[in-house]
């Protein structure tokens, strides 16, 4: 090895060493000096909605952002499940249930300017309800032969037949508001006419909504002196309960984890609030099966069920037992419970009774989505059955698995799933539904219960129906999903709709000042700290990157083989193109429909087809891979099946993130790695050496992702000293982005770092007995300064092939720690388009990683070949 490599080496060393001390103490002294604010409101969702127009897909999380904050519908669902007046005052039942007629306010604008009046309406309702529309409550629609706008505020729809239950379509999220020179574009910017406007989606990090000045409603607001919204997506639970802790999030409307709530009731910062939601939890039968087409044995089961249990063992004593679906809040509720109460003696009794020996019974099989509520119950349902005699076989599957082997083949016997949709009791009439019920006497219920808009007569009928649906054992009412709110205790003025939302018109911190100046304590909230300065100093690096990619490009021209560089390039080529195929060919033969995901449960079959052919899925593998191939040819990755947009555009958004976190923990895990090994080989076999070894296994046995929560435990609940997740963006400042990625890096680099020290430990060892070490140290050169300058340059070579490895694995393998600390990077990225099986999304981000690693391979082979005189004097050949 050369003098002047030798020079090379140790500088880049201390630069490393200097580079990541300045970073890690810049980041922590910027987070520490960030300041409160009181104007904003972080609100946790643990899903992110995939586009924002509530008209074009059923997701829940849509609704749960949008619904009452941004968009407004005609009426809206109140938490009795009543329809009640919003953008229309009122409305009256004439012709004996065939004409409606809906007098609306005046005075209301959408975010854009656009006046809503009758004709607007009209076009809104004639939108949802066209033959190829893919809005979820279409099907709601199909009575109506005409809307007519009869003056700018009255709007008539007339119908074929009735339906009394029109009012409760028009409350829903799906039917609310949009003008005609924005709908096409509500997927992405959304224009409404609700309290908030849309003003900013980081897809993978938050959605923040701003205060509408223009609103009709402003009488509500005038309690409110918040200035925006920030919706933050956090979907692993422990990660959501950190974030509370650490004062990053103000209120969790949905919090999944109902074993932590116990510690914010005792925590005088927060909260909690327990309400009814309309999820009803279900231990659904496949009535196909011909055994659970028996109705004796539905009822055994049923009676086998100790809903109690279930309450306390899987949701920590929350949630309300029912006897049928239908939510317990709504004002037409009937208590049906006791007609499937816990008795396994009677159970036992019914089966016998049937002549059906339990022991004969092969086992059911129980398959299982993969929330938390569905594993504990399925645990708990299991032991309950196995007390009468039934054997079941439980099958934990991921939800593209569930929705294509459930819902879609209808391959099972038992599964338990939560039903979100508000008053969706329609579903046992649907023909082909999943669960596979029919009852021409329930179907004739639905349709009485549609003759008529005489309040008393609904309840009348609404109660057959609850009835009807018990006494049949349709499926195994468990109880009503609750609803647990968790705020600071200073956050007021919350409102609740019917589908389970939060509506933030008149929120206010208690205590904030209305000109601004008083400060919310413990808000989290984190100032810019010099996002000016931030660009100057990502110019400076930009330009320094691209000098040293010029130099180095010019280095290795001259010192390996042209026709060797040829010859690597042709072969990178063909395996990315081999990879093209792999990746495309496995994600194609992966369970679910991308279509059925976007959609849910609710939509019927014409829509899901409808969207299929929107999106091209009704095309040809070859087809699909080749415009694939030819768009990649052309820089286009294709647009995103579950956002809409082109990918390309997603992972722009995602690599300043990702490659910053992998180069910030490779610069951690190389100051960590570099002086344990020389400390390590500086005297082999002491104490230190011992010592060195047994930190390096212990950072090699301790799984990153339970290091990244004891990390934020730590230092984000605990200490506060950083945020316990997200990313702010480096437009907030070069210092407020390093305190979001410490702790991220920090567990990224530990494992990395083990495995370093060892390596460079064995290599320095293993050159101890060459003889340019024994002629320095007859030279008189101590033993450290024979390690530093002598033995560490010639240990580089095999140090950089594993650098190049491990920012490889840092890139494609940081999933789980990216969802630990709810970051926005490609890991997380990866993994929410594999959960909403995003075809072309998936196969453009693996294809993305796989030319990575092969990149980095290349380069890393490049420089080792450059670097070393006797490969570079053959030609580059070894």
């Amino acid at each position: 090895m050369t003098a002047a490599f030798r020079r090379r080496a140790q500088v880049m060393i201390a630069s490393v060493l200097i580079a990541f001390s300045g970073a890690f103490f810049g980041a922590f002294s910027g987070a520490l000096a960030a300041a409160p604010a009181d104007r904003e409101v972080r609100i946790a969702m643990q899903l992110e909605p995939p586009i924002l127009d509530p008209t074009s897909s059923a997701a829940a999380p849509i609704g749960e952002l949008v619904y009452g904050n941004l968009f407004e519908g005609l009426l809206t669902l109140g938490e009795d499940g009543l329809p009640k007046p919003r953008l229309a005052q009122s409305w009256d039942v004439l012709d004996g249930g065939l004409h409606y007629r809906f007098q609306l306010r005046d005075g209301v604008r959408f975010h854009d300017g656009t006046v809503f009046d009758a004709s607007v309406a009209k076009f809104a309702i004639d939108r949802a309800r066209a033959p190829e529309s893919p809005n979820p409550q279409r099907t709601s629609l199909a009575a109506i032969t005409r809307v007519v706008a009869s003056s700018p505020r009255v709007l008539d729809i007339w119908l074929r037949e009735r339906s009394g239950r029109l009012p409760i379509a028009l409350s829903s999220a799906a039917l609310v508001m949009v003008a005609p020179a924005t709908a096409d574009n509500n997927r992405t910017t959304p224009v409404g006419t609700g309290p908030w406007r849309f003003d900013q989606w980081r897809r993978g990090d938050s959605v923040t909504l701003r205060r509408n000045a223009d609103y009709w409603g402003a009488a509500s607001t005038q309690t409110s002196t918040l200035e925006r919204l920030r919706f933050r997506f956090i979907a692993d639970p422990t990660a959501a309960y950190a974030a509370l802790m650490a004062g990053d999030i103000d209120l969790f409307p949905n919090f999944p984890s109902p074993e932590n709530l116990a510690q914010f009731r005792a925590d005088r910062r927060f909260a909690v609030e327990i309400g009814s939601s309309e999820g009803e939890t279900i231990l659904a039968f496949n009535h196909r099966n011909p055994l659970l087409a028996q109705l004796a044995v539905r009822r055994a089961i049923s009676h086998a069920i100790n809903r109690q249990a279930l309450i306390e063992g899987a949701m920590f004593g929350y949630g309300e037992p029912i006897g049928s679906h239908f939510p317990p809040r709504n004002a037409a509720y009937v208590d049906l419970t006791a007609a499937s109460n816990f008795d396994p003696a009677r159970a036992r009794a019914v089966l016998a009774e049937a002549g059906i020996a339990p022991a004969t019974i092969p086992p059911l099989r129980m398959k299982l989505p993969p929330t938390s509520y569905a594993r504990r119950c399925g645990e708990i349902l299991a032991a309950q059955l196995a007390a009468i005699g039934l054997r079941v076989q439980i099958q934990n599957l991921e939800w593209a698995q569930w929705l294509d082997q459930v819902y879609t083949r209808h391959d099972f016997d038992l599964t338990v799933i939560v039903h979100a949709e508000p008053q969706d009791y329609d579903i046992y009439g649907r023909d082909g539904y999943y669960f596979g019920y029919r009852s021409p006497a329930y179907q004739s219920l639905l349709r009485a219960l549609d003759a008529t808009s005489d309040p008393a007569e609904q309840r009348e009928r609404l109660h057959a129906i609850q009835r009807r649906l018990s006494d049949d054992a349709v499926n195994g009412f468990l109880f009503q999903y609750p609803r647990l709110l968790v705020r600071r205790a200073d956050l007021h003025g919350l409102g609740t709709n019917g589908i389970g939302g939060v509506e933030l018109a008149g929120a206010f911190f208690e205590g904030a000042s209305v000109d601004g100046q008083g400060a919310s304590v413990g808000s989290g909230s984190r100032a810019a700290s010099g996002p000016a300065g931030a660009r100057w100093s990502f110019l400076a690096l930009a330009l320094v990157g691209a000098a040293l990619a010029a130099a180095w490009l010019a280095w290795v021209g001259r010192r390996c083989d042209p026709g060797w560089l040829a010859a690597r390039g042709v072969s990178l080529a063909l395996t990315l193109v081999l990879a093209s195929f792999v990746v495309f060919a496995l994600v194609q033969l992966a369970p679910g429909d991308p279509a059925r995901q976007i959609l849910g449960l609710q939509a019927d079959e014409a829509t899901v087809a409808q969207l299929r052919r929107e999106l091209g899925l009704d095309a040809s593998w070859p087809g699909r891979y080749l415009d694939w191939v030819a768009g990649l040819l052309r820089g286009d990755f294709g647009n995103s099946i579950t956002y809409r947009v082109p990918v390309s555009g997603l992972l722009l958004e995602r690599l300043p993130l990702s490659v910053p976190l992998a180069l910030y923990a490779l610069l951690l895990a190389v100051a960590i790695a570099a002086p344990a090994g020389l400390g390590a080989a500086w005297r082999p076999g002491s104490r230190l050496d011992r010592f060195i070894d047994q930190l390096s296994q212990l950072g090699l046995a301790v799984p990153n992702f339970w290091l990244g929560l004891l990390l934020s435990l730590v230092f984000a609940v605990g200490l506060r000293w950083v945020p316990a997740g997200g990313f702010e963006g480096w437009g907030q400042g070069l210092s407020a982005g390093l305190a979001s990625l410490t702790l991220p890096a920090i567990a990224l680099a530990l494992p990395q770092a083990a495995i370093l020290a060892r390596v460079l430990r064995g290599s320095l060892i293993d050159l101890g007995g060459e003889d340019f070490l024994r002629t320095a140290r007859a030279k008189g050169a101590g033993d450290w300064r024979v390690l530093w300058r002598h033995a560490l340059p010639n240990a580089a070579l095999p140090l950089l092939t594993l650098l190049g490895l491990q920012l490889s694995f840092l890139l494609a393998g940081s999933v789980i720690i990216e969802n630990v600390f709810f970051l926005p990077g490609l890991g997380r990225l990866l993994f929410q388009a594999v959960a909403q099986r995003d075809l072309v999304l998936v196969q453009s981000v693996v294809l993305l990683l796989v030319a990575t690693v092969v990149l980095l391979s290349f380069i890393v082979d490049l420089s080792g070949r450059a670097a070393d005189p006797r490969l570079a004097r053959a030609g580059g050949r070894s």
